[in-house]
């Protein structure tokens, strides 16, 4: 498919941001354009063949990516604009991982889209305290929400505006204290029961066998599969850091067939535009075995990595070897498993079951 037979715009369709891909009538474009993406679709109001706007569509049309944090700035005033883009240069040079940067952008954009006309560098310690306790009882966002919202504003009244004392007299919301949400093992054997898709059991198999956060997942080329030595390069994961894990011996002949089958050029696991595999798209395979499997458990695909440490902790694993697996900057992180581990708790009777015999 050449490209430059191609006009390329982007808009609007069915509420949703597309490319619009315009050419000559052309039998022949229009045959290349289905084969190399074979989910274009024609739109009959504006005669003109779309795809979604999405970072992969954008690498493989050869298109400039959208600067992060971009498509926010519609819903903010121009009064604002210069705060925004001063808070996104910062973050850029701080070098936070694009999660961060998302994050940060879109907590910081809410704030900005109530203020609306009103300079948000006017604002008084009183004022974000008053927009904070709004979130908190008319928006109802709870603890995790209200903390992420305010790691954004530090940033920018301390980062940006270097303001420390700004938030000297504002709370921080209390973390409640939960434990992490798993699967027994007999649980996760009936999820993969339900997948029929050898991708998406690969994908879920690994999750669950390498105790991958689902962004690691998605992010695992080719390259970073040594199946001689058994381990697998997690690149770039949380914290900016490099780390192996080990690859189960069972997968190995899996990974082999599936590389046949599927061909991936350079991610284990590539999208139908190419790139890597959405992590939304694992969620939907890991929530639609959860149904089929008949598992009520309010969890998610984060699960199977919580399974994965639960599981090699009650069999008798190092926790220090766990807490290297899992890419845990701190062992207090590993700890909170051994909370949802039996152990030798098994073996403690309740003072019920001896009443019948004092």
């Amino acid at each position: 498919m050449d490209i430059n037979k191609y006009h390329l715009s982007t808009g609007m369709h069915r509420n949703k941001e597309v490319i619009w891909i315009a050419f000559e009538i052309n039998q022949q474009l229009k045959m290349e354009l289905k084969k190399r993406f074979p989910s274009a679709k024609w739109s009959q109001t504006n005669k003109s063949w779309y795809l979604p706007d999405l970072p992969s569509v954008r690498t493989a049309l050869g298109m400039k990516h959208r600067e992060l944090g971009s498509r926010l700035k519609k819903y903010i005033h121009p009064v604002n604009l210069t705060a925004y883009e001063a808070m996104q240069k910062q973050l850029k040079l701080k070098a936070y991982s694009k999660h961060t940067q998302s994050t940060y952008l879109s907590e910081f954009a809410h704030l900005l889209g109530i203020l609306k006309g009103h300079n948000v560098n006017e604002l008084t310690p009183g004022r974000l305290k008053d927009y904070l306790y709004y979130c908190a009882t008319q928006l109802k966002m709870k603890e995790r929400k209200l903390n992420g919202k305010l790691n954004a504003l530090k940033f920018y009244f301390e980062q940006v505006l270097n303001k420390p004392k700004m938030f000297l007299e504002i709370p921080r919301p209390k973390k409640p204290s939960t434990l992490p949400k798993m699967l027994s093992k007999e649980e996760v054997k009936r999820v993969f029961n339900q997948v029929k898709n050898p991708k998406h059991l690969l994908a879920l198999r690994l999750s669950y066998g390498m105790g991958l956060r689902v962004s690691e997942l998605v992010a695992i080329k080719l390259e970073h599969i040594d199946s001689s030595r058994k381990v697998v390069l997690i690149e770039g994961a949380k914290g900016k850091k490099d780390r192996y894990v080990n690859l189960p011996e069972s997968v190995i002949q899996d990974l082999r067939t599936y590389y046949k089958a599927f061909k991936p050029k350079k991610w284990l696991f590539e999208g139908q535009y190419g790139g890597p595999y959405s992590t939304s798209s694992v969620q939907h395979v890991f929530k639609k075995a959860m149904n089929a499997a008949g598992i009520l458990k309010k969890i998610g695909v984060h699960g199977l990595r919580h399974s994965y440490a639960t599981h090699l902790l009650e069999s008798g694993a190092d926790i220090r070897y766990i807490q290297e697996l899992l890419g845990h900057h701190s062992i207090k992180t590993t700890q909170i498993y051994t909370h949802v581990t039996p152990g030798s708790k098994r073996n403690v009777r309740s003072p019920l079951d001896d009443l019948d015999k004092a």
